[in-house]
């Protein structure tokens, strides 16, 4: 049961780095759009030391918590339930603090990535490729068991990069075949590409764009567009990006804690534009 949505109560995020977050900006933009004057939403700089120790300090005004990297995994064995859509990934990104004292795991990532997807008019696809192979890749993987009819081909750096992402495939029962990183301009003419790898990364791939692409997902959204990202559109190929992935899941968050639906995507993508412009 999500805590209730008329007392005043908070949320954050937690990480390490945390600054950079535009989690605040969202969940906030939400609150004012949903009336609820008093919610508020912070950012705590958090590893994971120091993470047990944080959740022991939080009252009964807490209604849930956001998490990001490095937190995902390590905060698994402190939560009192975890969903099944988290534990297919061993990844909570939020967790739902109930009245009663509870903590609920939950991962948004997943079924963020589906509704991006969807709003853009992917509802299915034969074949798919991935671009890197760490957390958001698994995610990544995550979403293709339920929208990728056929084979996933993971294009990754090393082969222990590799047997993990055959692990995850079998795991996740999506058909994953891997590739060497350096023939990843072949992985630009699949139906849906999804990158997931840090800044800069991909930059090099963008001379490789072909005539004509199908479906780009690029994970990122500071800097945006990527290089890869603005050839993709130039070639009029259709793009989906980071701040799409956030919004959604983000959507989803603010549903689960406050309890109230739907939350307003239009109002929190603005914000997020905005505060991305300002910077």
């Amino acid at each position: 049961m999500p805590a209730r949505a008329t007392d005043a109560r908070r949320a954050a995020v937690l990480g390490k780095p945390i600054a950079h977050s535009l989690s605040p900006v969202l969940h906030r933009a939400a609150y004012d759009e949903l009336g609820l004057a008093d919610w508020s939403y912070e950012r705590f700089e958090v590893d994971e030391a120091g993470l047990p120790g944080f959740l022991e300090k939080l009252g009964p005004e807490w209604a849930g918590l956001s998490l990001t990297m490095p937190l995902k995994r390590a905060v698994i064995p402190l939560v009192d339930e975890i969903s099944e859509t988290a534990a297919s990934v061993d990844a909570v990104n939020t967790v739902v603090l109930t009245e009663d004292g509870r903590r609920i795991g939950d991962n948004t990532d997943i079924p963020g990535i589906v509704a991006a997807l969807r709003e853009h008019g992917i509802e299915q696809v034969d074949s798919a490729a991935i671009l890197g192979a760490g957390a958001t890749a698994s995610s990544a993987l995550a979403a293709l068991a339920r929208i990728c009819a056929g084979e996933v081909v993971a294009y990754v750096r090393s082969e222990a990069r590799a047997a993990e992402m055959r692990r995850w495939g079998e795991r996740l029962d999506v058909g994953v075949r891997t590739a060497d990183w350096a023939d990843a301009e072949q992985a630009l003419r699949a139906p849906l590409v999804i990158a997931t790898t840090p800044a800069g990364t991909t930059d090099a791939l963008a001379a490789a764009v072909p005539e004509r692409p199908a479906t780009l997902f690029d994970v990122l959204y500071d800097p945006w567009p990527t290089e890869l990202a603005a050839r993709w559109s130039m070639f009029g190929g259709a793009v989906v990006g980071g701040l799409d992935l956030l919004v959604h899941q983000a959507v989803l968050q603010v549903e689960r804690m406050t309890g109230r639906s739907p939350a307003p995507l239009d109002a929190m993508r603005r914000a997020g534009e905005q505060a991305l412009a300002a910077r």
